[in-house]
């Protein structure tokens, strides 16, 4: 009996972290940010099997974001997301929980952590790159993250892939059972209306 219900908290426990793994890191999509989505990042994707595990809990917004002031999803609309991110993420309902006005980019890095590139992950908003200034930064540009979305992204150096000028917003999901709040970014063509 002891040995069943460890087995069972185990798989659990593996089953919990498994749901956290992803973001972004595929290759072939639409690069505008208008529309595009970006792949989910498991041990069968195309990022060379690199797996990263994003924070439940994703904290408050970066410091000096302005909030939008007549956002298309106001905090507490109700929302399904077309984003994947991350894995579960393509059609959760979610809730808004922030609407911010800024400048948002896709970027290529190297953990600090090590392994293998992320590519084209979405989303880094201007106010979370150093030093970014308050003009829109153009692709291609070298820049030093200061985002902590994930293990090893924080100081790690990036190149800006695309960027987006669409209303960013900051959600809370659930996916698997599991509550992600505060998941930063979805950007307003990553979202529809509840059907």
């Amino acid at each position: 009996m002891r040995k069943r219900l460890m087995t069972t908290l185990a798989a659990g426990v593996l089953g919990g972290a498994l749901v956290l793994t992803g973001c972004s890191t595929g290759g072939g999509q639409d690069h505008s940010g208008h529309g595009g989505s970006s792949s989910t990042s498991s041990p069968a994707s195309s990022d060379g099997g690199m797996s990263m595990e994003h924070p439940m809990d994703g904290g408050p917004a970066p410091a000096g974001i302005e909030k939008a002031a007549s956002p298309k999803y106001p905090v507490g609309t109700k929302v399904t997301l077309t984003a994947d991110h991350m894995e579960g993420m393509k059609g959760a309902k979610a809730t808004i929980v922030g609407a911010y006005t800024t400048y948002t980019y896709a970027v290529n890095f190297t953990p600090t952590t090590g392994g293998e590139p992320v590519k084209d992950h979405k989303w880094v908003v201007q106010q979370e790159i150093k030093d970014a200034g308050n003009k829109r930064l153009p692709d291609g540009t070298e820049v030093t993250l200061e985002a902590e979305h994930m293990k090893g992204m924080k100081g790690a150096k990036a190149t800006i892939a695309s960027s987006t000028d669409q209303t960013v917003y900051m959600v809370d999901y659930e996916t698997g059972g599991m509550k992600m709040t505060n998941h930063k970014w979805v950007v307003q063509s990553e979202i529809q209306p509840v059907s």
